[in-house]
């Protein structure tokens, strides 16, 4: 891993382009005011760039790809634009050591489809219902520095049952206005890759302005670095008794 973490936040950068409202609470895109987010908690420790969907190869080229330690993924109206030849290819540095964070309506993306192997659906209603984030692991790393709960006063509500596997750990659950309950936080890891998934974040609403979520994202994304020396997939290799070499 590198000395300084290279992150790159993925936007598809609709919403920004066609509604006022939208526009008005994220003139340069929710990806910059993710990005700033992330700046403003991990400082000079990351150097954060942009990309979206109607870049070149949505911004995500191999070469991209091999330069950066963790994904940003916010996407909600046009996941069916994203390229299957794109998503193979970030799975593939997932499952190798690449860490991603998943946000929001992210859950319906190809990626995170892909990567946990279910419809990844849910309940939801956008009635500016307030939620509640309440940390169930004060120990986990992404947990550490926000308020027990969060409180964001605006919110898309999303609600079980969330078709996801299991998580591996986690770190928040919400409540909201109706009494819905949802699994908001969540870490996985597929292969050599750390997921994180979280829920906050609808376009309407000026969440990601939040301190506290942004300060979950930042850890969410020094969280989802890997550890390793290096980016390598797991491969099926034969193995012989006695074998023990490097």
């Amino acid at each position: 891993m590198a000395d300084v973490l290279r992150v790159l936040v993925w936007g598809e950068n609709r919403h920004e382009q066609r509604d006022a409202s939208v526009a008005e609470l994220y003139p340069h895109g929710m990806h910059t005011t993710i990005k700033e987010g992330i700046e403003e908690n991990l400082g000079a420790a990351a150097e954060v760039g942009t990309t979206t969907l109607d870049e070149p190869e949505h911004g995500l080229t191999e070469e991209v790809l091999a330069a950066t330690d963790v994904l940003v993924w916010w996407g909600h109206m046009a996941h069916g634009e994203v390229s299957d030849e794109v998503v193979e290819r970030v799975q593939r540095h997932v499952l190798a050591g690449l860490g991603l964070v998943v946000l929001h309506s992210g859950h319906w993306s190809k990626i995170f489809q892909k990567l946990m192997g279910t419809s990844c659906t849910l309940r939801w209603r956008n009635e500016r219902d307030r939620e509640l984030v309440w940390t169930v692991d004060p120990t986990h790393p992404i947990a550490q520095g926000v308020p027990q709960p969060i409180e964001i006063e605006a919110q898309e509500m999303y609600g079980e049952f969330f078709d996801i596997p299991v998580p591996d750990e986690l770190v928040f659950v919400s409540n909201f206005s109706g009494g819905e309950v949802f699994r908001s936080g969540c870490t996985f890891r597929r292969g050599h890759g750390r997921i994180f998934y979280f829920s906050p974040g609808d376009q309407e609403y000026p969440v990601y302005h939040h301190r506290d979520v942004r300060k979950v994202i930042a850890n969410g994304v020094a969280w989802a670095a890997t550890d390793r020396p290096e980016r390598k997939a797991p491969t099926l290799e034969r193995h012989s008794v006695g074998d023990f070499g490097g």
